[in-house]
C-alpha cells in the first residue's frame, strides 16, 4: 500500500518536474525572440501559473514520496 504512495509520488513529482522545465523553456525562448519590454513582460507573466502549478506539484509529490517512506 505505501509502496503505491511512493510511486504515486514519484509520478506526480516527475510531472511537476517537466513542468518547470517547460515553463524555464518557453520564457528563455520568449527572452532570445521578443524584443519588446512589454511583450516580454506579458509573455513572463503567462508562464508563472505554469511555473508556480508545476512547483506545486513537485512539492506535492515529493511530500507523498516522503510519507510513503515514513509510514511503510
Amino acid at each position: 500500500m505505501f509502496e503505491l504512495i511512493v510511486w504515486a509520488g514519484v509520478a506526480v513529482s516527475v510531472l511537476g518536474l517537466i513542468g518547470l522545465i517547460w515553463s524555464i523553456i518557453r520564457v528563455a525562448r520568449a527572452r532570445r525572440t521578443i524584443t519588446d519590454d512589454e511583450a516580454l513582460r506579458a509573455e513572463i507573466q503567462k508562464a508563472l501559473p505554469i511555473n508556480l502549478g508545476a512547483l506545486f506539484l513537485s512539492v506535492i509529490g515529493l511530500m507523498m514520496v516522503m510519507l510513503g517512506i515514513f509510514l511503510g
